[in-house]
């Protein structure tokens, strides 16, 4: 899951932001640009994000029971971990990338205590309520679009909406070139211009208000998968197979023609606005549940790959804010300043590099420490006490 956020999260570090919902804001977007962007919507645009939630969600639920069958308070031990959270994403927000999903996580988490003890189906039944919620909430914005453009067509309309029209279009469209080439500066600049300009636009309480309640279902919809043995592996190769056969059979053909309709409307803000943001909401938790079966699947057992995979997964907390690291020093001016130099397919060199990296180091820190580092700075701030360091991971907690 760590690993496929990247696959998405490269566009927001590496090209202006509308680059990351439209193929056409890449600069000198060309065929492969648009064909690489139609591969990652397919494939992993919110799927990864959505199995990450899926799995912050079941290992939530996995500490809260430890904690209760160890006799030590579940509910000091669940918030205390959630505003340790929320305090490492607010300073990963602030100061190192606008894109942060852990102060998201650290927020829905609090609420998700609540709904700890229902039973798998009820976590289900209340999560697929939620997404109709989030479904609302999304449709909202080519609402607003339609809207925008009925009154900029009226005789003296105010000035105000033609310039709510040009946010729209620079937050899902292709913008005028030069925006682009003042955000493409912005970003190869210092980093007090790039910190004052985060500052600027950054929204943690509209950010939580609009993704909260999709992320808050895919969390219940974990908790549901460790409660049934789904996620954990328990249940029945078939099962996994079917899981598989209904995600991918399902997910792929909805996702295609509506990768056709965006290349019908040459990807305009509205057509954007409709298939990336809205019509997606009730068919990616199929794509989710089939990534999950089909890893599920290829993983059971012991072998090489597997077992770094498993290490990079049990450091994701380190690998998530590493990656951070990286890929700011990489594309901002701070670094290298490559924001905004690459193609869409020179950047999934990168991806493909610090793939590596996480799979390289990950398990041979995990033969020598018992947690990732920033996984043991977590918990010595939740628990409010020294934790001991080293000894091999995988011998056990």
């Amino acid at each position: 899951a760590v690993m496929g956020i990247l696959m998405m999260n490269i566009t927001g570090f590496a090209f202006p932001d509308p680059a990351y919902l439209n193929p056409l804001a890449t600069p000198g977007a060309g065929p492969w640009d648009v064909a690489i962007y139609l591969m990652d919507f397919l494939l992993f645009d919110g799927k990864m994000r959505g199995l990450f939630s899926f799995l912050f969600g079941a290992s939530m639920l996995m500490v809260i029971l430890r904690a209760k069958a160890g006799g030590n308070s579940a509910v000091r031990t669940h918030f205390s971990r959630m505003v340790w959270l929320l305090i490492f994403g607010l300073i990963h927000l602030c100061l190192i990338w606008w894109g942060d999903i852990l102060t998201l996580y650290a927020v829905t988490g609090m609420v998700a205590w609540f709904f700890r003890t229902l039973p798998a189906h009820k976590l289900v039944t209340v999560g697929i309520l939620l997404l109709v919620a989030q479904l609302a909430m999304v449709a909202l914005v080519p609402l607003s679009l339609l809207l925008l453009k009925a009154h900029a067509a009226e005789p003296g309309a105010p000035a105000g909406v033609g310039m709510a029209l040009i946010e729209m279009r620079r937050g899902l469209g292709s913008p005028e070139p030069g925006w682009m080439a003042e955000q493409i500066a912005l970003y190869r600049s210092g980093y007090a211009a790039v910190l004052q300009a985060r500052m600027a636009k950054i929204n943690p309480v509209g950010m939580v208000m609009f993704n909260g309640f999709e992320t808050l279902a895919y969390m219940l919809f974990g908790m549901a998968g460790l409660k049934s043995g789904f996620l954990s592996g328990e249940a029945p190769r078939a099962t996994y197979r079917r899981w598989a056969a209904i995600g991918f059979g399902v997910g792929l053909p909805v996702y295609a023609a509506l990768g056709a309709y965006l290349i019908a409307q040459d990807f305009s803000p509205l057509s954007v606005s409709l298939a990336v943001m809205t019509a997606t909401v009730p068919v990616r938790p199929l794509m989710i549940m089939g990534w999950a079966a089909l890893i599920i699947l290829t993983v059971r057992g012991e072998n090489g790959m597997g077992r770094r995979i498993a290490a990079t997964g049990r450091m994701a907390f380190s690998n998530y804010l590493g990656t951070s690291l990286i890929c700011t020093t990489i594309f901002y001016g701070y670094g290298l300043g490559w924001f905004g130099a690459l193609s869409r397919a020179e950047s999934l060199l990168v991806v493909v590099a610090i793939w590596a990296v996480m799979l390289g180091w990950s398990e041979p820190w995990l033969q020598h420490f018992r947690y990732g580092p920033l996984e043991w700075l977590w918990r010595c701030c939740a628990r409010g006490s020294w934790q001991r360091l080293r000894g091999a991971a995988f011998a056990g907690d």
